[in-house]
């Protein structure tokens, strides 16, 4: 199966879409457990959605729910996060551009 550019930029643009659906949604079910002192979701499982492609979507939840926003880690790594991977999507853009 040969996919054209758009194809594959609408393939890419969905499953970026849904990824940071979740991500965003994780974050606001994790403040909503951190307020009633339930069961939590791992950090690590926050930081695997941002790291697979949510990185727009927890750090939006991150200012929607003010979740997180007083540990180092993820007011440093999640948008250190986000601007690795705009940088990488801004190479590869030049990489078809050229082509």
């Amino acid at each position: 199966m040969d996919l054209t550019v758009p194809q594959f930029a609408e393939i890419v643009l969905a499953y970026l879409l849904v990824v940071n659906l979740i991500a965003f949604a994780l974050m606001g079910i994790d403040k909503k457990k951190a307020e009633r002192g339930a069961w939590r979701i791992k950090e690590a499982t926050l930081f695997f959605w941002a790291i697979i492609g949510g990185s727009i979507g927890v750090n939006l939840g991150m200012k929607v729910f003010r979740h997180k926003t007083k540990h180092t880690q993820f007011v440093i790594g999640m948008p250190a996060i986000l601007i690795f991977q705009v940088l990488i999507a801004v190479v590869i853009l030049v990489q078809v551009v050229r082509h």
